[in-house]
């Protein structure tokens, strides 16, 4: 029942290991079209936290749901993600933006090639301890390492349990703080709440987006599906096709070098 369920209290994704993580990041290998449809973009502020940076690098950029905010008059931005699905969708969107497939870990920038780097919904995924690293040798000495996630807000008790049909895993307790390797030090944190409109039936396709469904066999999906389809219709009374305000929380923080 709803208020039996409690909200997250974790600061990252629970992943058994190393291997585990690998494989849920690799769901993303496919899919890259209906991400760019569904998933939010990030609220401008977010890019605002670095406005000083005139080279930025997008790290995990997806189909640049950051990067989109990232560009402006004169700023040079550079992007890379592992998935071959995502920079095909991202080179059709931002055709005069240099995007390579490459990891946090390993990025192939030159040293001291950027101002900033950024990872939006990434930074979960990758190994910390060589990811920060990678980080230190890429930004420039007063640059800066910009971490950003838009999660689900399941403070709506109503979007906890969607959220739990979802398998949405990458929601983190409210006020969770990433972990970030020297030698960076968090200089600054922006939390902010926010609305986006969504039908009933683009929730189907976004619970298509997340890693466990990706990952997840054809009975398993047709079982979240069922789960789904009785929760809106049944047990919340929305009509098929209805537009709903879907809350959403980002965090974003700004690290620099200690």
């Amino acid at each position: 029942m709803l208020y039996c369920m409690k909200p997250s209290r974790k600061d990252s994704p629970a992943f058994r290991n190393s291997a585990h993580r690998s494989v849920s990041a690799a769901a993303f290998s496919r899919g890259a079209e209906l991400y760019d449809d569904v998933r939010p973009g990030y609220p401008a502020s977010v890019a605002k936290l670095i406005d000083d940076s005139t080279h930025v690098a997008d790290i995990g950029c997806g189909t640049g749901k950051l990067t989109q905010s990232l560009l402006r008059d004169g700023r040079v931005v550079y992007a890379s993600d592992p998935s071959e699905d995502m920079v095909r969708v991202f080179t059709s969107r931002f055709p005069a933006v240099p995007v390579w497939r490459a990891t946090a870990e390993a990025t192939a920038l030159s040293t001291g090639a950027v101002d900033a780097l950024t990872c939006a919904q990434t930074w979960h995924w990758l190994d910390v301890s060589s990811a920060s690293a990678e980080a230190d040798r890429v930004i420039r000495p007063e640059g800066a390492l910009l971490l950003c996630w838009n999660t689900l807000d399941v403070r709506h008790p109503w979007v906890l349990r969607l959220s739990r049909i979802m398998h949405s895993g990458d929601v983190l307790r409210d006020g969770f703080y990433p972990g970030v390797a020297a030698p960076w030090k968090l200089e600054r944190e922006h939390r902010e709440t926010w609305l986006q409109p969504i039908t009933t039936d683009e929730l189907f396709e976004l619970m298509s987006t997340r890693s466990y469904w990706l990952r997840a066999s054809e009975n398993t999906r047709r079982k979240m599906t069922a789960n789904l389809t009785w929760y809106l219709y049944e047990r919340l009374g929305f009509d098929r096709g209805q537009v709903l305000p879907l809350p959403y929380r980002t965090d974003a923080f700004v690290y620099r070098r200690g």
